[in-house]
């Protein structure tokens, strides 16, 4: 029964949790359960699911979401997406399921960090609006682009969605984990098994 659970509960909570997030206009922009999904992912899959799951849940919901929109349904720049997702993942397995909630949601909001750092990076790379040049870095990390949120605002709020749900998916877990009932529900004492002696006659 608890291999069910640990299995398959939660990578359920994980991606319903996620599914309905990306119901459009449900969330404030950029305020997403994505950097912490990928990420606790990676701390709390079993085997290659920790890679295929998460990256194969994100493409699912990306393709859906761009149908929805009337866009191409895969972008050859969402590949930046997955290689930080990928990286995400990678965080989330090297800190492990044993680590205390405190570790785990400053991993949750360093993976945060990560992406807002590389993904604004990318943008400053490939839009020719931004000279290449140090300024030009720190407006791409800033301010961004006029006549759209200031990046500083997907900053803000990418590192709010990723503490936050980090600590709900990591509150998940736990909730879920074998219990120390579970671990020693049909275990017993060797003792136990060996038939009970018989009495003894007495002598007349």
């Amino acid at each position: 029964m608890w291999l069910m659970k640990s299995k398959f509960l939660l990578p359920a909570i994980f991606i319903a949790v996620l599914a309905i997030s990306r119901i459009p206009g449900l969330m404030p922009g950029n305020f997403s359960v994505v950097y912490a999904f990928v990420f606790c992912s990676g701390v709390y899959f079993q085997g290659s699911a920790k890679w295929w799951l998460p990256l194969g849940t994100m493409l699912v919901t990306d393709v859906a979401l761009n149908i929805y929109y009337h866009v191409a349904p895969f972008d050859p720049q969402m590949l930046w997406n997955y290689a930080i997702y990928a990286l995400l993942i990678g965080l989330g397995k090297w800190i492990g399921p044993k680590a205390g909630m405190l570790k785990l949601i400053m991993g949750g909001l360093l993976g945060g960090l990560l992406f807002y750092l590389i993904a604004n990076t990318a943008a400053w790379l490939e839009d020719s609006y931004y000279a290449k040049t140090l300024a030009g870095w720190i407006q791409a990390l800033t301010t961004g682009r006029p006549g759209y949120p200031a990046s500083w605002e997907f900053f803000r709020n990418t590192l709010l969605s990723s503490g936050l749900f980090t600590a709900l998916f990591a509150g998940a877990a736990k909730v879920t984990a074998e219990s120390p009932a579970d671990k020693t529900a049909g275990a017993h004492d060797p003792a136990d098994s060996q038939p009970e002696a018989q009495p003894q006659e007495a002598e007349t």
